[in-house]
């Protein structure tokens, strides 16, 4: 499942294969209340056709009928505004107060962006330059916390897996977890020492580790942008890849397991490991929010959906928290083919 921004390249290799014109339209800056984040980009074809999103529909509305009536023609990108009045922001469908100035690259250079294709495809972090004033980008790697930037004539945009999620066990909860990460621009390594797992594991563009977990964590090596989702029922791998991302700066860690599981496995790192309270706080277990998820892509959703918030430093309730039914159970008793009340 690819990223958006592959998705957009991808088209965009496919319409210059068939001789069509297009524009590249990104979103540079946002005020107030916005659609789509600053970096959000879209093309669009001569006939009006559009492959991604600069908002939620209305603004795409109005560039189409700009770009068939041949208004964003030309050979130097430009920019455009929306939202800067009460009465446009309603117009084109904004949330109050909303406004987003775009940049529109009527010829951005069909080479580089299946190049930049290329280089996503092999999981690089790629910055993308554009001198709005000769029209001209260029590419160079980019490295982890590198944000976009927008001054007027230059736009760098950061393309790739900034983020890392390491997921222990090759199950099948594990190959809808690593499938729906990758779509939202996630580098997944998947760790697991048993052979009888890793042979059957197939999943494009995640890496598979066999060592054992703990080394497998300190050797990414663990920061702000790395999640570890521990997934194999089994608290001698478990339990040692949450000893180290408990310890790091993961921005994310979570277990699989009921609720009085996760409470003993709280106990065991406290009792054998000497993890303190901060530490064993950080803890997602039951790992995901509480949507009544029953399947394995049930429960990838849920951990996906509190992956992000705790991106975004976004609370939720928890269903070890707030007493709600574990979510997570039902499924999982069922890829593990035993109680999970019995670890």
């Amino acid at each position: 499942m690819d990223s958006i921004d592959r998705q957009v390249l991808a088209t965009a290799r496919r319409w210059a294969a068939a001789g069509q014109r297009f524009a590249l339209v990104t979103v540079a800056r946002t005020w107030g209340s916005a659609p789509r984040p600053a970096g959000a980009w879209m093309i669009l074809r001569s006939d009006g056709v559009v492959c991604g999103s600069v908002s939620g529909g209305c603004i795409e509305d109005d560039l189409i009928g700009r770009m068939q009536s041949g208004e964003l023609a030309g050979d130097r990108p430009t920019t455009r505004v929306y939202g800067v009045t009460r009465d446009e922001a309603q117009r084109f469908g904004l949330p109050c107060g909303g406004t987003l100035e775009l940049v529109i690259e009527p010829d951005p250079g069909v080479a580089a962006l299946a190049e930049l294709e290329a280089k996503l495809a092999q999981g690089r972090l790629v910055v993308r330059s554009l001198d709005l004033t000769t029209g001209q980008a260029r590419q160079t790697d980019a490295t982890r916390g590198e944000s976009m930037c927008w001054d007027g004539r230059f736009l760098r945009t950061v393309h790739g897996p900034a983020w890392r999620l390491l997921i222990i066990g090759a199950g099948q909860t594990s190959r809808y977890l690593a499938e729906m990460a990758q779509a939202l621009d996630y580098a997944v390594t998947i760790c697991d020492p048993r052979q009888e797992y890793r042979r059957e594991w197939r999943v494009a563009g995640a890496g598979l580790a066999d060592g054992m977990p703990d080394d497998v964590v300190q050797a990414m090596p663990p920061d702000a942008h790395l999640a570890v989702v521990a997934l194999t029922h089994d608290p001698k791998l478990d339990d040692l890849a949450l000893l180290e991302a408990l310890r790091s700066p993961a921005f994310y860690v979570g277990a699989l397991g009921s609720r009085s599981n996760n409470a003993r496995r709280r106990e065991r790192l406290r009792q054998y490991f000497g993890l303190g309270t901060d530490e064993l706080a950080r803890l997602r277990g039951p790992v995901g929010i509480p949507i009544g998820s029953r399947t394995p892509a049930e429960i990838a959703v849920s951990i996906l959906a509190e992956m992000t918030a705790a991106k975004y430093g976004v609370v939720v309730a928890n269903a070890s928290q707030d007493g709600l039914r574990d979510h997570s159970t039902s499924a999982a008793n069922e890829v593990a083919g035993a109680s999970q009340e019995s670890f």
